[in-house]
């Protein structure tokens, strides 16, 4: 077993990585309970696809003494969505919730989002514990505090921070996770490493396969290292406000774009972070802050990842810009990027020419 700790104050909070045991024994029991030593009943949310977790951590939270009650909503990103938010509403109306009844997410990025998005606004704001089930969520969207649904018109346009008490990472799941999720999940490991940590960038690309054929050895030692340097820059800038944290949006201007536009669920968030990555770089390389070898060395990782790099239909560029000043990190319209100065650390810009970012989108 191996923790993180996120340091926020009073909000601080452990990530166990536990490579062996599932979300329903022992430790996971202690675990909880001491993330939650006052909450009497806990919502289990999780989709169409994890349900067999979600009934196993509600019965070892039943094991407790919590009273529970278990939400099932549709597997995919369109259950990110107001009418899904609502029936979590109503379930958390049913077990008539109070301040001390716990959110407990079991699935991934998507439940995490909308589950936490239920916890962070029902009564003003619940207990959370994350659980996640896929390799995205768990390097990524189960820390932090980010929660939210979306919008028709955007990705994540509406959310709120609301930390967890506690996040447990079951490496198991992995192993039932299908290929192309895994995949998927794989794109924002190497994001940490361009954007942070050149030495992880490295020790990914001599493992490429190992990590893709899901080698127990070394999985711990990477979701750990991810979920370490995200800890780092949410301690430092939790609520986005000196902009530190918008590094971890890199190549997610572009990605959401594809994902908006494409219809949510078209591509995977990890497969649309890929692309957008290498937008990234060679706007980047556009702008003469990066070479031709960082352009070179990201795509080789990504392909050995077995990730997109291009979309695999054609995108009307208009509507891609359109949606990208819309994009949050957006001010007044104006779009804003993260970009690559090398591997290992990345900007924020926002005066980067419109034609440079068409000519990226309408460039494979």
């Amino acid at each position: 077993m191996e923790t993180v700790r996120v340091n926020l104050g009073p909000r601080s909070y452990d990530i166990a990585i536990s490579p062996r045991e599932a979300a329903s024994g022992d430790s996971f029991r202690s675990f909880v309970h001491a993330a939650l030593p006052k909450t009497s009943a806990a919502l289990v949310v999780c989709d169409s696809n994890t349900q067999p977790h979600g009934r196993a951590v509600e019965a070892a939270l039943a094991s407790e003494g919590l009273r529970t009650e278990y939400a099932t909503v549709p597997a995919g990103e369109s259950s990110k969505c107001t009418e899904q938010l609502a029936s979590l509403y109503d379930a958390l109306y049913d077990l008539a919730a109070d301040r001390k009844t716990a959110v407990v997410a079991v699935g991934g990025g998507v439940i995490g989002d909308l589950a936490g998005f239920a916890a962070a606004t029902y009564n003003r704001g619940l207990p959370l514990v994350m659980v996640p089930t896929s390799l995205l969520a768990m390097v990524d969207s189960s820390v932090g505090g980010k929660t939210g649904i979306n919008h028709p018109r955007g990705k994540n346009l509406i959310g709120a921070f609301h930390q967890p008490a506690g996040v447990w990472i079951d490496l198991a799941f992995l192993n039932t996770l299908p290929e192309r999720e895994y995949l998927s999940g794989l794109a924002e490991v190497v994001k940490y490493g361009v954007i942070l940590d050149a030495e992880f960038f490295t020790h990914l690309e001599a493992n490429a396969k190992s990590v893709r054929d899901r080698k127990a050895a070394g999985l711990a030692q990477v979701v750990a290292r991810c979920c370490r340097l995200k800890a780092e820059v949410v301690e430092k800038d939790e609520y986005e406000l000196t902009g530190l944290r918008a590094v971890l949006n890199y190549g997610h201007t572009f990605a959401h774009a594809y994902e908006t536009c494409g219809g949510y669920g078209t591509l995977f968030h990890g497969e649309a972070v890929a692309i957008g990555m290498h937008c990234a770089a060679r706007l980047a390389q556009k702008l003469n802050l990066i070479g031709a070898n960082f352009v070179e060395r990201q795509q080789k990782l990504l392909e050995a990842f077995w990730l997109p790099t291009a979309p695999h239909a054609e995108f009307a560029t208009d509507e891609l810009i359109k949606v990208m000043r819309r994009d949050k990190k957006a001010v007044s319209g104006q779009m804003r990027f993260i970009l690559p100065t090398r591997i290992g650390e990345v900007k924020l810009f926002d005066d980067v020419p419109e034609p440079l970012v068409r000519a990226v989108l309408e460039t494979r």
